[in-house]
């Protein structure tokens, strides 16, 4: 079984950065990554709050973020299915491992409508990931769903790569920061307010959504060709849960100031802890859960 001081699980910003800190403080580190390393912020168009680059794409930063890592830690593509919580023992799908000390980054996963059609189209006009797949609806009308950051940003996005795009919102006014909303409406996107989507309709791929009016509790039918879901995130707590580490009521892993949970030695950091969900926020946990991993490990004088 091959034994590491450190196993970080989850491979986004906050582990990636994790990674770069502990290996630096002196502990032998592995991140163990199910997919694709970056997370969800790969699916970002455009990041402009990251600090030293005025304007970078969501991939393009992780890319930048994963090179550096793994100059430090070994990652690995691997799924972990399971984590023994007395030896720190994690199982994962080709290989079984241990450590002194397990950081958790696990992030969040995009939510659901739960409405009719949606798992039925889904690839077949019915996306998350405005990056991967906006590309085939150029001068298509697309639904955007949501009223958050991502939501606007995904809708502006579609905008400039020349699909028509429509946002709809179940509130009369929209959560995105200001200047987003300031360049959603430059851009003349329209909104549908107060208005929730009940169904998607289509034959062999969306044709169509059923809008309802929440303020006026009118129904219409909206023609569109692609449905881009953006309502939010529920975090990735399962394999917390397995061994007891205690959550919030929404689900989001509760820690103190220094990313410690309620279990020794498991920490947490990133969207899985809730908060903000900033990139920049994310790897500031990473780096102060690689830090308190240390400091328990190693006890270090300056650590008093």
């Amino acid at each position: 079984m091959n034994a590491y001081d450190a196993i970080i699980i989850g491979a986004g910003p906050a582990g990636l950065t994790a990674g770069i800190y502990a290996v630096r403080s002196g502990l032998k580190t592995l991140i163990l990554e199910k997919g694709m390393p970056g997370g969800k912020a790969n699916d970002a168009p455009l990041v402009e709050n990251y600090p030293c680059f005025e304007s970078i794409s969501g991939r393009e930063l992780m890319n930048k973020m994963e090179a550096h890592a793994s100059r430090y830690a070994d990652i690995k593509l691997e799924n972990v299915l399971s984590m023994e919580l007395k030896e720190k023992v994690v199982v994962a799908a080709k290989e079984e491992y241990v450590a002194d000390a397990v950081i958790l980054a696990t992030g969040a996963f995009h939510k659901k409508l739960g409405v009719p059609g949606e798992e039925e189209f889904a690839g077949r006009g019915v996306s998350q990931c405005v990056i991967c797949d906006g590309f085939f609806f150029k001068k298509k009308h697309v639904l955007v769903v949501g009223g958050g950051n991502t939501a606007v940003l995904n809708a502006i996005y579609l905008k400039n790569i020349g699909c028509d795009v429509t946002l709809i919102h179940r509130r009369n006014r929209l959560r995105a920061d200001s200047h987003l909303q300031s360049e959603l409406f430059k851009l003349g996107i329209r909104v549908l307010w107060n208005s929730v989507v009940k169904e998607i309709r289509g034959g062999d791929f969306v044709k169509s959504v059923a809008v309802h009016n929440i303020k006026d509790d009118a129904l219409d039918e909206l023609n569109v060709e692609g449905v881009f879901v953006s309502v939010g995130e529920s975090p990735n707590n399962e394999l917390a849960k397995s061994i007891g580490v205690k959550l919030d009521g929404r689900g989001y892993i509760i820690t103190d100031k220094n990313q410690r949970t309620n279990v020794p030695r498991v920490y947490a950091a990133g969207d899985v802890t809730g908060g903000a969900k900033q990139i920049v926020m994310a790897c500031a946990e990473g780096a102060t859960a690689a830090l308190s991993a240390y400091m328990d490990l190693k006890s270090p004088y300056w650590a008093d």
